[in-house]
């Protein structure tokens, strides 16, 4: 073989060596734009809605059928009311916005009126608000309630109960209580609950759900 023929033979081995490699290039480059392709395609993560979220975050809180959480708090009285201290025994919590207010005061009226029919059935009626025990021992005295109110500042026991709302006055929006009355029975299981109550009548069918322990 002549130099001038290995010299054409090699130009030729070189070419298709150079052609291979571009080739190999393009089918990467085109891979990879294909790829990126395909990820700005799929469609991003959902974000949890807000009802998820809400779900999750209540997942802590009572439920109906289902023994209620441990929980102390202090009470008027001096008392130190909690699920061991009531254990064996049904009982009532009926949760209020606030001390001496007029729906507050007309609830509390109304359950100290038949706080004698719940004793006859061994049921002990308990009142709950945000309200300080100095504000608490004065609404009882006032009142002559016969049962005692725990107090709740920190909302611990409002928060168990899921009681907390977003609530409107005058336009302005804040964080209250929810109107809310809980049967728990001897056992310590929530058995009926009442949410966004109505005053007028409340008491009465709380009873009622009581005979039927």
């Amino acid at each position: 073989m002549t130099a001038k023929t290995r010299a054409k033979a090699v130009s030729r081995r070189t070419t298709k060596t150079a052609s291979k490699r571009a080739g190999t290039a393009k089918t990467a480059a085109s891979s990879k734009a294909e790829t990126a392709a395909k990820t700005a395609r799929k469609p991003a993560a959902k974000k949890p809605s807000a009802e998820a979220a809400g779900t999750r975050a209540k997942s802590g809180t009572v439920a109906v059928g289902k023994k209620v959480p441990a929980f102390s708090a202090e009470a008027t009285g001096g008392r130190i009311v909690s699920t061991k201290s009531l254990a064996g025994r049904p009982y009532v919590l009926y949760f209020y916005p606030k001390d001496d207010t007029p729906g507050c005061t007309t609830e509390g009226r109304d359950f100290a009126a038949m706080c004698p029919e719940f004793r006859a059935l061994g049921v002990e009626v308990l009142g709950v608000s945000r309200d300080s025990l100095a504000s608490h021992e004065k609404f009882k005295a006032k009142l002559s309630l016969p049962f005692d109110l725990i107090a709740d500042p920190d909302e611990k026991l409002c928060r168990l109960f899921d009681v907390i709302r977003e609530k409107s006055l005058y336009g302005r929006k804040f964080m209250g209580v929810e109107r809310s009355t809980f049967l728990i029975d001897s056992d310590g299981v929530l058995v009926r609950e009442w949410r966004k109550v109505k005053v007028n009548g409340h008491v009465e069918n709380v009873l009622e759900a009581a005979r039927s322990l």
